[in-house]
């Protein structure tokens, strides 16, 4: 008796439907980290890379604000005119100076605070969220109070100068006193910042360290030479190099410390005028887009500089340890 077998028929598309399966598997598995980093890219290059290109064009350019479709190609004019210019260089100047005068002892007072806080004491999170607070607060409100405080005829500086008999300070017509006001503005911004960035590398280090240093009679002094201050190096230069960034921007404290966009930017002498206020005047005192861009393409190459210097630095001193 002869039998008959039957196999059922394969489902249409079958083998596509798995092809496609194993595509998109493999597109997920390739493909969705770019997904994921799509979208900081995007606005990387919107906001950061196209105004970046941008800039560099206009700096080869005459360009006024009223019509920044008409652009005159000049080359590296701008650059050369920006050169020969004594206010770049009294810019450059004043940028070096105040940054001096305002990360130095900022830094410092940061790293003293974070050792501070990094013993156990009561209400230390109060201390720690307080430190917080000149960073918090509106550059603007904080630097119009400074300039209320440093106002040479009823300040409060030179009120409290006056009670011990020193004569009033023209805190904003003179060079050195004006840039310590400035400086003050921003040591007062931002040293409770850095003293929590300090903080948080301090309390990674291992109490075993701490341990062994006490075991061999070190005073807390030499612990903080010889142990805190190696185990949060990094950290240092991180912060080293975020004040000279915000030191080579610096714009709203000397702004309005200048009274105002509709005062003189960097005083009647330019004894405070940073690289920042140079920019804008460039731009939006006088106009000329295209000198204004190529001050902020003077101060980018400037941090590449000193980047290249400190890493240059960093290499001999790994070398000779």
């Amino acid at each position: 008796m002869a039998t008959s077998t039957t196999t059922a028929p394969a489902a249409p598309g079958g083998s596509g439907e798995r092809r496609r399966g194993s595509l998109l598997h493999r597109l997920d598995i390739k493909g969705a980290p770019y997904a994921f980093v799509a979208p900081f890219f995007i606005v990387f290059a919107a906001f950061s890379f196209y105004p970046l290109l941008y800039t560099s064009w206009l700096s080869l350019h005459h360009v006024e604000l009223a019509t920044l479709d008409v652009q005159e190609w000049v080359a590296f004019d701008n650059y050369v005119e920006l050169w020969g210019d004594e206010r770049f260089w009294n810019a450059l100047r004043n940028t070096f100076t105040i940054g001096v005068l305002s990360t130095v002892p900022q830094l410092l007072m940061a790293l003293g605070i974070a050792h501070l806080l990094n013993y156990k004491m009561r209400a230390s999170l109060f201390f720690r969220v307080a430190s917080l607070v000149p960073y918090a607060t509106s550059v603007g409100a904080a630097a119009l109070v400074f300039t209320m405080l440093f106002e040479r005829d009823f300040g409060m500086i030179n009120w409290a100068l006056g009670t011990i008999g020193v004569d009033p300070v023209s805190w904003e017509s003179e060079k050195w006193p004006a840039q310590i006001a400035i400086s003050t503005m921003v040591i007062w911004r931002w040293t409770g910042y850095n003293a929590l960035l300090y903080l948080a590398a301090m309390q990674a280090i291992p109490a075993e360290r701490y341990e062994a240093a006490s075991l061999d009679g070190a005073s807390r002094w030499k612990q903080f030479l010889h142990v805190t201050v190696p185990g949060i190096r990094s950290t240092i230069v991180f912060t080293i190099v975020l004040s000279t960034i915000g030191a080579t921007q610096l714009f709203g404290e000397p702004l309005i410390f200048g009274q105002g966009p509709n005062g003189v930017t960097g005083g009647a002498n330019n004894q405070y005028q940073t690289l920042g206020l140079l920019l804008y005047e460039e731009g939006w005192k006088n106009y000329q887009m295209g000198r204004a861009a190529t001050v902020a393409w003077a101060m980018l190459l400037l941090l590449v500089v000193l980047f290249v210097v400190q890493r240059l630095i960093g290499r001999l001193r790994s070398r000779r340890s």
